[in-house]
This record gives C-alpha cells, structure tokens and sequence, in this order.
C-alpha cells in the first residue's frame, strides 16, 4: 500500500477528524492491519467496520487537501519515509501523519532543536544567533517552532549563514506562510516544514505544546536559549529531559526576566552551554560532540 498516497492520507484524516479518535487509537488500528488490507477501497472498509454509528458518519465525510507548492507530501506512521526518531521517543502517541514541504532530505541530517522566548532578552537573541551560526558552520541542521523572537532568529541565522532548518508548526499546514523576516534569506532546498495537525487545525497552546515533543523527537540534541518559569520553552526543556535526551542552557552572569526557567532546568540536569573566555562566542563543542553520541534508540515494537 502506497501510505504517501493522498487517497491514504485523506483516509487517516478523516479517522482522525471523528471525535475520540487521536493518534494513539489511530495508531493502533494502523500498526495491526489485517494482511487482506492492502488497498485505500480496503482501508477505508476496515476502518469503518471499527467505530461506532455515529462515529462512522463523520468518518464517512470527504476531508479535501489543500494543494501546496513546493509540495513535499504527507507521511503516515507506516510509511518507509517516515522520520524514524518519533517512531522510537513518541512511540504510539507519534503524529499518525506528517504534512510536508520542502526538502525531505533534511530530516536526515544532524540536528538540533532550538527553543525559547518570544520576548527574549538582547543577550538570549544574541545567543541564539551566535550558536546558529556555528551550527550552521558545521553542517548541523536547526529544528525549532514558527514565533518570534528565539524560533525565527535561529531559522533566520541558519539560512543567513547557508545552513538548514526544520520549522515545526503548532498548526496545520494550510496557515503556512513565509514570515517577512525570513523571505530574504527563504531557500526551499535547505527548509523542511511539517505539521503533525489536520491541515486545516488552528493555532491552539495545547498543540503548541504537543509540537514541543515533535521538536524534541527530531532533534539530536535540544538547546533552550532562554526558559520562563512556566511556559512552552520551559516545558520543552522538561520533556527533553523526560525523555532522555541531552538539553543545553546557556549559563548568565546576570540572569533576564525571560530566562528565570533556566536554573529549573539545571536542578533537572540539563547541562551547560558557557561562553569561550578567548573568544566571547558560545562554546558549542560539548554540545557537537552530544550530537555525535546521541542517545541509544530502542528497538521499535509496535504495540
């Protein structure tokens, strides 16, 4: 079966547009297919036959997807494309489909996630510049969200300095539009955008909040430049954490309002990303090298 077909797709959508059903239910009816489904006529029978009346009648409405140019295609959980670290950290709570433009080759480099402020101090903007810009030196691709300030200086510097960035929406894929900070320095050959939300889904804090463990998933490593004390970029930090994977925060001599989270973050064990004495930039090397030693994948077992 074709799972990056758009006859598939607009099937998953529609399972997951029926009330009660997310990921996790959807997931599981997808990853324990009959061997005798091997086609969309059949998929959508199967599928059908296992929701309730009424549930069956909002399944049996047409979801129509929005065409996109560049169209880089939609990828659900069984398909061979799909990024294989949500599969192992999200496991079944993974985006049953993935909504892409852009350049998929991305999602093979080396990468990290980059996540903080919206009103972030001069110094954490200055921090996410200089650590950009080092990363983008060294071939290593940004992930981060869409707002202002941190997310869209990482993005901006990344491109600025010929490298690659992911943008994860909080959205669906249909709101995408090229912010005007970035459309000077915008190269469709080094950037991804994907959505893990119907295409048609609003910006919602509790799916800003579930794109966090997307973010994380994808990335080698996660970096947070500045953390409130509550908050999406705190609670980023805390799922890294979770989750295992290596977190760096940037150490101030004089800690900004926006950045109070951080030393939460450090109680927790997140390590430290410090400035190079001979050079004022950040020291980055502890970081390259977690990259490079990421943590140990488990074997996949679809439950």
């Amino acid at each position: 079966m074709d799972w990056s077909s758009e006859e598939i797709v607009k099937i998953i959508y529609r399972l997951l547009n029926v009330k009660g059903i997310g990921n996790v239910q959807a997931n599981r009816w997808l990853w324990s297919l009959p061997h005798n489904v091997q086609n969309a006529l059949q998929l959508d029978s199967y599928l059908g036959r296992l929701l309730s009346s009424e549930q069956s009648e909002s399944f049996e409405q047409d979801y129509v997807l929005t065409p996109h140019s560049p169209k880089a295609g939609y990828f659900a959980t069984l398909d061979d494309k799909y990024p294989k670290s949500l599969l192992y950290l999200l496991k079944q709570n993974t985006p049953s489909v993935l909504s892409c433009m852009g350049n998929l080759e991305l999602f093979d480099k080396e990468k990290v996630g980059v996540c903080g402020s919206r009103k972030a101090s001069e110094k954490g903007l200055w921090i996410a510049q200089d650590c950009a810009t080092q990363l983008a030196n060294n071939g290593v691709c940004i992930v981060s969200g869409y707002a202002n300030g941190i997310d869209m200086v990482a993005h901006k510097t990344a491109l600025k300095n010929g490298g690659d960035t992911i943008i994860v929406l909080p959205e669906g894929i249909d709101a995408f539009q090229i912010k005007q900070d970035l459309q000077e320095v915008w190269d469709w050959n080094r950037v991804l955008v994907i959505s893990e939300f119907l295409p048609r889904d609003a910006w919602m804090a509790s799916r800003a909040m579930k794109r966090n463990q997307t973010i994380i998933a994808l990335s080698d490593v996660m970096l947070v430049i500045e953390a409130g004390e509550t908050g999406g970029s705190l609670d980023a930090g805390m799922q890294t954490l979770s989750f295992g994977k290596p977190l760096f925060v940037p150490v101030f001599s004089q800690i900004p309002e926006s950045a109070r989270g951080n030393e939460l973050l450090f109680a927790k064990g997140a390590r430290s990303l410090k400035q190079k004495k001979e050079t004022s930039r950040s020291n980055i090397e502890g970081l390259l090298l977690a990259i490079h030693h990421p943590m140990t994948e488990p074997e996949l077992v679809f439950d």
